[in-house]
């Protein structure tokens, strides 16, 4: 991507920021709640997807661990 089009992008980017801004400052304090509330769901879902995949992953680090030594051992004996 040339320098016109990373600047476009970033300008484009701006004026996003921008635009976001302002519809939240004249939102009523219904929607602002509303929009929070929505923000803290969202961020617990993923906290919550994030321990499961981390259980997951340690898991089967634990399961190949288990496996390795067994392998180490019956190669030993």
């Amino acid at each position: 991507m040339n320098n016109k089009g990373k600047g476009l992008l970033a300008l484009l980017g701006v004026a996003a920021g921008a635009f976001a801004f302002w519809k939240y400052k004249n939102m009523s304090p219904q929607e602002k709640q509303r929009l929070k509330d929505k923000a803290s769901e969202t961020g617990r879902k993923i906290k919550e997807k994030v321990e499961d995949v981390e259980e997951t992953i340690s898991g089967k680090y634990d399961q190949l661990k288990n496996s390795a030594k067994k392998e180490a051992n019956d190669l030993a004996n």
